[in-house]
């Protein structure tokens, strides 16, 4: 069950990724309730799944773009986010 404050952080997550990266596609997946009593989670802190494409990731590495979604999340991370999985695909590898 997503709370106001989940889906509140979710929206600031999205909005500073569209911001950060204008990206063509971004769907952000609140996956927290999979690792209730996990030590991270007792921070307050959710686990994400992001899937995003962006033509800013073009002839990019991936640790690059995963540098880019961090970086456009950089004050969020270990207090409202905990874990972030990223796939980040520039739109000439979507088919």
């Amino acid at each position: 069950m997503m709370t106001n404050d989940t889906a509140t952080r979710m929206e600031r997550i999205r909005a500073r990724l569209e911001t950060a990266l204008s990206p063509l596609e971004c769907v952000l997946e609140d996956d927290s309730a999979r690792h209730r009593g996990h030590a991270g989670a007792a921070s307050g802190g959710g686990h994400y799944n992001l899937r995003i494409i962006s033509s800013q990731f073009e002839g990019l590495r991936l640790v690059m773009r995963h540098r880019l979604v961090y970086d456009s999340v950089h004050d969020m991370m270990h207090n409202e986010i905990h874990a972030l999985a990223i796939v980040a695909l520039a739109p000439s590898e979507v088919v």
